[in-house]
């Protein structure tokens, strides 16, 4: 019987041992064998990539983080799935952290070029256009609103097109299909971050990304209280990243794993309860005159929003808007004269979020300029009741002089 995917999340990988409704914890080091031939003969199923039950040794992970995987690669679709301590950690292990013996052992590409659009999440920004380069690989960025800049600056260098999609804070969207298809005619790997969304509402690796990342530690987690980032991989690339994650040592672990778990149940019931909320506070939004601008696929007129209409089947609750104000605090003040909306990072949870970015906290930003006396603001729009956080909204423009 095939299930649809909001019935396998609360169904899979439960604990047909101790007759549990969740997996256990299982937290280990050591990890038994019965004999040397057993031992031998299950790193040989490790070694050659095939599903085992458990590992051989506990760096690389137990009982409980193989189920997460085992539901992350049906939600992903993806051939296989990798586990990292943080979000940004499963950036680095295809590119930043440890990214320069990945990219020179694994994909072989010193010397060569990346190709970034200038919208990306900061630290991934300035990683890349910092270190990369002193290990002999350029990194090139391109508008993410114009396709032919991506193509008039790839070269017989260019060995990986990474997206982040929407843009970081600025929500640029991309053509993504017309992304991959031109990347798969040229021989250049794809990547992309797919946080703001999830796999639940797009799916990166059967579109035709080689690598797919996000941030569990947000809507998978959906509690603010654990951290962790999952790579899904195409077969194309699962050997290599196999092999540089089996000898990195990045693990989850397993305590961290079962909250994922915990957390990834109610996922389909928290994104869409996200995205129903965010379109109300939107429609308020709209109507009110101090906000210039609202970047988000709410508008049917717009490119983004047929752009995000053409690949996602929802969207999530982050967005951003634009104040107009000639006075910077009193901006200040209209974010700190919320009550719903918490001031702090790390989005996703059940919460509502408010924080000011200015231009140089976005990074060095070629294609997005905030306009004088505009100010943009971060919100993440929550699971509370959507008249609660209007009128906490209402109440904070106020200060907005």
């Amino acid at each position: 019987m095939k299930k649809s995917i909001r019935t396998f999340l609360k169904v899979a990988e439960k604990d047909e041992i101790a007759r549990s409704a969740n997996p256990a914890i299982v937290r280990a080091s050591t990890i038994y064998f019965k004999t040397m031939q057993e031992m031998r003969s299950h790193q040989k199923k490790i070694s050659k990539g095939k599903k085992v039950l458990h590992w051989d040794y506990g760096r690389q992970g137990s009982q409980t983080t193989i189920k997460l995987q085992n539901i992350l690669r049906e939600l992903e679709q993806s051939y296989d799935v990798f586990l990292t301590q943080t979000g940004f950690g499963a950036v680095a292990v295809f590119n930043i952290n440890k990214f320069c013996f990945f990219a020179n052992f694994i994909f072989k590409i010193s010397k060569t070029i990346w190709i970034i659009p200038n919208c990306v999440y900061r630290p991934t920004q300035k990683l890349t256009s910092q270190l990369l380069k002193e290990f002999k690989i350029k990194t090139i960025w391109y508008d993410p609103n114009n396709f032919d800049d991506l193509k008039n600056k790839v070269t017989k260098k260019t060995k990986l097109i990474y997206v982040e999609n929407p843009g970081s804070n600025s929500f640029e969207f991309q053509d993504l299909g017309k992304i991959v298809s031109f990347a798969k005619r040229k021989n250049i790997y794809t990547a992309i971050d797919n946080t703001w969304a999830t796999a639940y509402y797009f799916k990166p690796i059967k579109l035709g990304f080689d690598l797919s990342i996000t941030s569990a530690t947000k809507y998978y987690s959906g509690h603010s209280d654990v951290m962790a980032g999952s790579l899904a991989v195409s077969k194309k690339v699962y050997k290599k990243v196999w092999w540089y994650n089996h000898v990195s040592g990045y693990r989850l672990s397993a305590d961290d794993a079962y909250l994922i778990i915990r957390g990834i149940r109610t996922l389909d019931l928290r994104l869409d309860k996200h995205h129903e909320n965010t379109l109300k506070v939107i429609k308020w939004l709209s109507k009110q005159k101090k906000i210039a601008k609202i970047l988000y696929p709410h508008n049917p007129s717009s490119k983004s929003y047929k752009l995000w209409k053409k690949y996602y089947s929802g969207a999530s609750g982050l967005l951003s808007i634009i104040i107009k104000s000639k006075s910077k605090n009193s901006v200040y003040s209209f974010v700190n004269s919320l009550k719903l909306f918490g001031i702090g990072y790390s989005w996703g949870g059940y919460s509502s979020l408010a924080v000011y970015n200015d231009q140089t906290e976005m990074g060095d930003r070629r294609f997005f300029k905030i306009e004088k006396n505009h100010h943009l603001i971060r919100l993440h729009v929550g699971l509370e009741d959507t008249n609660d956080l209007i009128s906490d909204l209402k109440n904070a423009l106020r200060k907005v002089k």
